[in-house]
């Protein structure tokens, strides 16, 4: 147990928040471009424009089939070979997982949208409303109250997927614990279950309370959709 003095260390402490806070960082601004983009894709998508939902079929596929490692490995070392564009690690981070967030938020707001159903559309049109006077009234409210369940859901397996931005280098929580590992070793043999073991409860703190909270609000929105459907 002589090895718990490893995980109450101030600067071992500092420097596994330090990495937190970073993957936090990336996750809330990724989230928040991501769900602002995606909002408007899959607005679009339902306007019945061709074009609009090949390109946006092509990003949710393309996101959807390749690993978003390899995503990563494609812009951080081979973007800046063909190109003059050169990204931080952490902007590369970024750039992925918005591209990530907003096809599954585009995804998400287009089959919540569609599932509108159909009687309040063509009500709405007899009385006289136009297509942004029903997108805007009934249309959005409701698409809102379908997405945002799964959309905390989403945010939960961004916060987890910044695990494997350690693999371009991103000071995250892992890479930081790998470091504290390798000098500490010597010093404290078990220095990995007492680190890794730490960055565990970190991830469970973080990602329980919002998986609840999704499930909460997927209970509520299925509960009000049935009354509101008898």
């Amino acid at each position: 147990m002589e090895d718990l003095r490893l995980i109450t260390d101030v600067n071992v402490l500092r420097r596994i928040l330090d990495g937190l806070l970073i993957a936090l960082e990336i996750s809330a601004i990724s989230l928040v471009i991501g769900v602002a983009l995606g909002s408007v894709i899959g607005v679009l998508r339902t306007l019945n424009h061709r074009r609009i939902d090949i390109l946006a079929r092509i990003h949710l596929e393309l996101v959807r089939i390749l690993p978003l490692l390899v995503l990563l490995y494609v812009f951080y070392y081979t973007l800046p070979q063909v190109s003059e564009v050169l990204l931080s690690n952490e902007q590369v981070s970024i750039v992925v997982f918005v591209l990530w967030v907003s096809a599954e938020t585009g995804d998400l707001v287009r089959t919540s949208i569609e599932n509108v159903p159909r009687r309040q559309i063509e009500s709405a049109r007899a009385l006289g409303m136009n297509r942004a006077l029903i997108y805007r009234e009934i249309l959005i409210p409701q698409a809102i109250a379908g997405v945002i369940p799964p959309l905390v859901n989403l945010a939960t397996r961004v916060i987890k997927t910044t695990s494997i931005l350690l693999m371009i280098g991103v000071d995250e929580m892992i890479r930081i614990g790998q470091q504290i590992i390798e000098n500490y070793t010597l010093e404290f043999p078990t220095a990995s279950l007492w680190i890794y073991g730490l960055i565990m409860v970190l991830y469970f703190i973080l990602c329980y309370p919002l998986s609840a909270f999704a499930r909460y609000l997927e209970r509520r929105y299925t509960y009000q959709k049935g009354g509101s459907a008898t």
